[in-house]
């Protein structure tokens, strides 16, 4: 049996820029087809547009309030909401907060790794 804990989980930047603790997936416990993590996005900060050719997303967040676009849907997004982003889907996430981070869990199916992130802007943009 492999257990993670949040607590102890390092963490790294993904390829859009966020930082990301990975509970399960290719980084840390042995998943195999899937992985979890938890993303921050700081105060005023965003992701840099991008999609994945083959991984489909869930994002759920947990903390904060921001603003999601995915494909060409834009809405908010706060605590207790729950977003799919298909596969090859481009998305893009704001923290709209000056204060707060923006967390969220996200889960990628397969696994996340940097090569299947495609971004759709120059970096930070």
């Amino acid at each position: 049996m492999d257990v993670s804990n949040l607590a102890a989980a390092a963490s790294f930047v993904t390829a859009d820029g966020s930082t990301i603790r990975e509970l399960a997936g290719r980084v840390s416990a042995p998943a195999r087809h899937q992985s979890l993590a938890e993303a921050t996005v700081p105060p005023g900060g965003a992701t840099t547009a991008h999609l994945h050719p083959e991984a489909e997303e869930l994002y759920f967040f947990t903390a904060g309030t921001g603003r999601l676009r995915v494909g060409d849907d834009e809405r908010e997004v706060a605590a207790g909401d729950c977003a799919v982003i298909p596969p090859g889907t481009p998305h893009k996430l704001w923290n709209r907060s000056d204060t707060e981070p923006l967390v969220l869990l996200c889960c990628c199916a397969p696994a996340y790794r940097h090569e299947d992130t495609v971004l759709l802007e120059p970096e930070g943009g």
